[in-house]
């Protein structure tokens, strides 16, 4: 039986978060550039957006490009880059046909003209699809979005301050770049690396985090379909006790 076969169909997580890493030792392990890495990690990509799709997942979140690595070598940000483009050329048509809506997080106005066209046509383009959203974290850090967040909450309140004593959790997360998006259950890192690098700290505050040794590019539809299976054998509590969760059901 295969892993998919066992999962339970009503508790898959809506919404699946992504830290895809591990491009470069996958490379360095084979001898090969560190931009042979990320093309195979591009496709490690389009293969977990379908296995989410599969089994009825809402919304996937793929971390694939930080604001810190902005400051990696100007040769392999350009060929992420040039990466990106070809990424979004080739695959817009499966994303349509597949009812599938993109949409892009981060701060897109540091990319360059030509892939922030690009990427904008793609997100146009499949916003009316009805099926799995694919999230796209790209010039994204958290920090950096929840000073944003804070900056856009100050101008709006300055002129009546008496306002923010009812400002609440929902009133902030609507500031966030995942506004009307939920919050993930389920966060998935690669590569053994055990930290969250600055992703989504605001919205995986009661996510369940599922690390694997498996590198980016190796990444499979298993793998995929496994971290929902560890999810699913999971009690989640949000400060409840185990007692209390069983007297809901």
């Amino acid at each position: 039986m295969s892993i998919k076969e066992k999962l339970d169909p009503n508790r898959i997580p809506q919404h699946v978060a992504v830290i895809m890493d591990g491009n470069g030792r996958w490379a360095k392990q084979r001898g090969k550039d560190r931009l042979e890495g990320h093309h195979q990690g591009a496709k490690a990509a389009r293969t977990t957006v379908e296995a989410a799709a599969e089994i009825g997942v809402k919304y996937i979140t793929l971390y694939a490009f930080s604001m810190e690595n902005w400051n990696r070598p100007k040769d392999e940000v350009a060929g992420l880059m040039s990466l990106l483009l070809s990424s979004i050329a080739s695959q817009l048509g499966d994303l349509i046909k597949n009812n599938i809506r993109l949409k892009i997080i981060g701060d897109t106005s540091l990319l360059p003209p030509d892939v922030f066209a690009q990427v904008n046509q793609a997100v146009q383009q499949s916003q009316n699809n009805t099926g799995l959203t694919a999230i796209i974290a790209l010039s994204y850090g958290s920090r950096n979005e929840i000073v944003n967040a804070v900056k856009n909450i100050v101008a709006d309140y300055k002129s009546h301050p008496q306002d923010i004593e009812k400002f609440t959790e929902e009133d902030f997360a609507n500031y966030l770049y995942t506004k009307d998006i939920p919050d993930p259950e389920l966060l998935v890192r690669t590569s053994g690396e055990l930290r969250i690098s600055n992703f989504l700290l605001w919205q995986l505050s009661y996510s369940e985090l599922y690390f694997t040794n498996v590198l980016w590019p190796d990444f499979s539809k298993e793998d995929f379909f496994e971290a929902v299976y560890n999810y699913q054998q999971r009690e989640r509590r949000f400060g409840k006790t185990s007692q209390q969760i069983a007297n809901l059901k």
